[in-house]
């Protein structure tokens, strides 16, 4: 899996890291906290345009499943059918969310 894309994005996040100045990395760092819940629906509506793009070529949700990392046939579907998953443990501390 080329995952030069996904490395870039992860690349500017360690960036804001390496800022210098504290008050301007605070700054970027909070200008990226901002757009994220716009960022973070889009990508949920890109990953389920595409699980929907792959089930209509004729992949099983289990081969879904199995390209998407391993997650399991039902979280699969659940995905193509834009169903949000469940909090996990920490989420309401870290803002992580399904």
């Amino acid at each position: 899996m080329d995952r030069t894309e996904t490395q870039k994005i992860m690349d500017v996040i360690e960036a804001l890291g390496r800022i210098e100045d504290d008050a301007q990395c605070a700054v970027a760092a909070t200008e990226l906290l901002d757009n994220w819940p716009k960022l973070h629906g889009r990508l949920r509506e890109l990953r389920q345009q595409r699980v929907q793009a792959m089930k209509h070529d004729g992949m099983t949700w289990a081969e879904i499943g199995t390209a998407l990392g391993g997650i399991s046939a039902a979280r699969a579907q659940q995905i193509g059918a834009g169903h949000r998953g469940v909090k996990r443990p920490g989420a309401e501390r870290d803002g992580a969310m399904e």
